[in-house]
């Protein structure tokens, strides 16, 4: 995917792309080193190269990044005598430090002045950068992360830095039980025209441009196995509009500006009292570009004189002027397309006989070969192999069959509690409260009782001062019953499992599927079932997703290939899960006979099951009179009308007209009808330019429409196209 994606970033404008370096991919065992297929980030920069565009290299080692345990991979937690992010000589390189730095005291400051030293002395021959690190010591430049740059950003912290922002959020990051944040292109804008005019911005980075997929046990605790799904490039690496084109046309006209920008610095003039200007004109009046700026977040237009013209500038909004003169883009006029993302399923796993099915194994204290007399941190005795640990212990009891009160402490991230093979309790944490009681009134039995827990983490903490003395796991475990009353089993006889049967068979690979007995599927569903089936790869070449609406939690294998963790069970506050539709890049499949594997948890239903694919399937453009035309437009031919451009993606066309209004439509893309203003042949005029091509232009035009349909109101056009 790499090249397809750096090209699309290109033709949206951007010059640099930026990533990190993710230490625990590439050496996950101390001195073994892995730099193949998607790890072999030399390939990836030489790829970036290849089309022009400059690299900027985060290389951590820490990265927080919402990936599993920050980058570090976890071998380091066993390092004698480690601090992690300190003054400490096991440990020593950094990313935005600003945040805990105080945690450390005087080792703090001492670390930034040893990390700024080492990092020069490679004499790389390239600047170095510091993210949200006010006090980067010389040449170290520090930087900008956050949403607001343009208002929160302190500056360089020496004349001799440029001002750069290293982390402009395109959406944030989302977690299970929570609903995806988004982020309008227009304040987006906003803010980057904002942090050049005010911080003498001269980079700003997307974060992200595009996130992609954290595939296997990637994802740091609670996160969803989608990344940025909301940023110009998707997920499945689609471009989402309008946030793509709205930047694009936003990179455009700021580099119209470029060479005044560049060698000048701005004069500030005031055009009301939350309005501004900054010039970039020097001593030549013959080369002169402006920034306008309003800043007030009212819902009306206001109208300024800039250079003996007039201006309408709308709510929070800046209009670029390369030559003083005209705007070009408006930050809050979004003049490109919008479009839709809509799945579309090509098999169902929906009978019995596509599956197969074997139960994981309850494991039993006498099985168990790792001991202890005490709850062990889960952590500590997987050292990250796996999610999963079975806590198991023995019970005697004397007595006739008796009802007590079983109370665990879990500090995350989930619980299964069973006690002589049946379910009896269940319980779960959730991001950044990770600690939860799961307490059941259960029956033991005269005799010896087998108490198992099942304990899973949903990726590893990423972030926060002293990592490596971060606990989960079973804490506590008490039980109360009427005539002994409570009796803490915390310091006992435990005995441990590292992991699953099935993983630890590797069933979910080809090579090793056959090394348990698969039986039918069966009508009664169980906790803790491996699922298996077959299908082909979809024709053509659109993206290919898994729907996984009727599962409950766990994870899910394509040809042995972790396409990561699912948890449909835990909601959001409106009831839906975070994530129903999981990636399956095509560099996954054969054409034929592509084995699915999932782990489940819970109670799933493997029968909804099914594989989709991903599509633009409709494309829509709304402007008036007041929207700027295209950049490039303006480049070409100076100051012309606005135009709708609607295009569908390669190898589709415009297959049907959904809406067209000459007049006052009502709304805007997402919702809209027809208002009391309305051209009636407007729909007739949009299907002879459209139907049948892949892309049109329908210009904003009285005399196009037959004529003005109500003289002395404002009028839009609104186009709502299928692709098929």
């Amino acid at each position: 995917m790499w090249p397809s994606l750096i090209s699309k970033a290109k033709e949206g404008g951007i010059d640099v792309i930026q990533t990190y370096v993710f230490w625990n991919l590439h050496e996950p065992q101390p001195g073994q080193y892995d730099f193949s297929g998607r790890r072999d980030i030399v390939a990836f920069i030489k790829q970036i190269q290849a089309q022009g565009l400059y690299a900027c290299l985060r290389i951590g080692p820490y990265i927080e990044a919402e990936w599993t345990y920050g980058g570090f991979p976890f071998w380091l937690h066993d390092v004698p005598g480690i601090v992690y992010r300190s003054d400490n000589e096991p440990f020593k390189i950094e990313n935005e430090y600003q945040n805990k730095e105080k945690s450390f005291g005087e080792k703090g400051p001492r670390y930034v002045l040893w990390a700024s030293k080492m990092a020069v002395e490679l004499e790389t021959g390239v600047p170095w950068i510091m993210c949200k690190q006010d006090d980067a010591p010389d040449p170290i430049i520090n930087t900008c992360n956050g949403r607001t740059c343009g208002e929160t950003f302190k500056g360089p912290n020496s004349p001799n830095k440029p001002s750069i922002w290293t982390e402009n959020w395109t959406s944030f990051y989302q977690v299970y039980g929570e609903n995806a944040k988004y982020r309008s292109a227009e304040e987006m804008a906003y803010q980057v025209a904002l942090f050049i005019a005010r911080k003498n911005g001269t980079y700003i980075n997307y974060y992200m441009y595009h996130g992609g997929t954290n595939f296997g046990r990637s994802a740091a605790e609670f996160m969803i196995t989608g990344y940025y799904d909301q940023a110009p490039l998707d997920e499945y690496g689609l471009i989402s509009q309008p946030k793509w084109g709205h930047f694009k046309e936003l990179h455009a006209a700021v580099k119209l500006c470029s060479e005044n920008i560049l060698s000048t610095f701005p004069t500030m003039h005031s055009l009301g009292p939350l309005q501004e200007a900054y010039v970039y004109s020097g001593d030549s009046e013959t080369k002169c570009s402006a920034l306008l700026v309003n800043t007030d977040h009212s819902y009306k237009n206001i109208t300024v004189q800039f250079r003996n013209l007039t201006y309408q500038l709308p709510p929070k909004s800046i209009s670029i002027l390369p030559d003083c003169k005209t705007v070009v883009f408006n930050t809050a006029k979004v003049s490109t397309q919008f479009n839709t993302r809509t799945p579309t399923t090509v098999f169902k796993f929906d009978r019995a006989e596509k599956w197969e099915q074997f139960h994981e194994v309850i494991p039993r204290f006498d099985a168990t070969t790792v001991r202890s007399q005490t709850l062990l941190e889960q952590t500590n005795t997987t050292k990250d192999v796996s999610d999963y640990l079975w806590y198991t212990a023995s019970l005697e009891m004397e007595s006739e069959e008796q009802q007590v009160k079983l109370s665990v402490k879990s500090l995350g991230h989930v619980l299964h509690a069973f006690v002589n093979g049946h379910l009896v309790g269940y319980g779960h944490g959730q991001f950044r409260k990770t600690s939860f009681l799961v307490e059941s009134t259960v029956s033991l039995n005269k005799g010896k009782n087998e108490i198992s827990f099942l304990s899973a983490t949903v990726g590893l903490p990423d972030s926060g001062a002293f990592l490596e003395h971060r606990s989960l796991g079973v804490r506590s475990v008490m039980i109360q019953n009427d005539n002994r009353g409570l009796k803490n089993f915390t310091d006992f006889s435990w005995g441990y499992q590292v992991g699953l049967l099935g993983e630890k068979l590797q069933i979910y690979s080809s090579e090793h599927t056959k090394s348990v007995n698969w039986s039918r599927l069966g009508s009664s569903k169980q906790q803790l079932t491996w699922y298996k089936s077959i299908f082909n790869a979809p024709k053509g070449d659109d993206p290919v997703t898994l729907n996984l609406g009727s599962m409950g939690k766990g994870e899910a294998w394509v040809n042995g290939q972790s396409i990561g963790r699912f948890w449909l069970s835990f909601h959001t506050p409106q009831g839906v899960p975070s994530q129903t539709w999981y990636n399956v890049p095509r560099s996954f499949l054969k054409p034929k006979d592509n084995v699915l594997v999932l782990f489940e948890e819970e109670i799933g239903n493997p029968l909804g099951i099914t594989i989709d694919t991903i599509s633009i399937t409709k494309v829509c453009a709304h402007v008036t009179n007041s929207n700027p035309p295209l950049v490039n437009s303006w480049r070409k031919h100076g100051r012309i009308r606005p135009k709708v451009q609607l295009s569908c993606p390669p190898k589709r066309k415009i297959s049907k007209i959904l809406f067209a209004s000459f007049g006052n439509p009502i709304g805007d893309c997402d919702d809209y009808d027809i208002g009391l203003c309305h051209s009636s042949n407007s729909k007739a005029i949009v299907e002879k330019a459209c139907l049948g091509k892949s892309k049109c232009t329908i210009a904003y035009s009285s005399k196009k429409f037959g004529g003005d349909p109500c003289p002395g109101i404002s009028k839009s056009l609104l186009v709502d196209v299928q692709c098929k």
